[in-house]
């Protein structure tokens, strides 16, 4: 079942319970997904499914961070919305997941002792490991720890 059906599933049974602010939340992720599966043309892979959802998380969190402390209203619905799409959204590594990963591919690429000039090489064959399951400053912090 594609993150299109499941979101519909889950807005269509907010719509059942009469759950407004729910069914609002669902509607603009739904719209989000429906849009990028317009503008490819074709069925949505899961990862791509998986980057819109934290695309539309990332959003709400920065429209929160950015709301003045008199908007309360706004910054419920805020919290609303990342609580929902976190529903959908897939699970995120940890930091010791990451540095596992981070590991190997040290070892893959035959570093001994990381430096710098080296960091470059390591994200960039580290990234398609964990793109859209691990958080992209969480990764850069981790790949940091490794660098001499």
């Amino acid at each position: 079942m594609s993150k299109i059906d499941e979101v519909r599933s889950a807005m269509m049974q907010a719509m059942k319970d009469k759950n407004k602010p729910r069914k609002d939340a669902l509607s603009m992720l739904l719209s989000a997904l429906k849009a990028k599966f317009i503008d490819k043309r074709a069925d949505l892979t899961v990862e791509e499914e998986n980057t819109i959802i934290l695309r539309e998380i990332k959003q709400a969190q920065e429209t929160l961070e950015s709301l003045p402390a008199d908007k309360e209203e706004m910054m419920e619905e805020c919290r609303l919305r990342i609580s929902i799409y976190s529903e959908f959204a897939p699970k995120q590594m940890d930091e010791n997941e990451i540095k596992a990963i981070v590991k190997a591919v040290i070892e893959s690429l035959n570093i001994d002792n990381p430096t710098i000039r080296e960091k470059g090489i390591i994200m960039k064959n580290l990234m398609p490991k964990v793109k859209s399951k691990a958080d992209g400053s969480l990764v850069n912090k981790v790949v940091g720890e490794f660098i001499s």
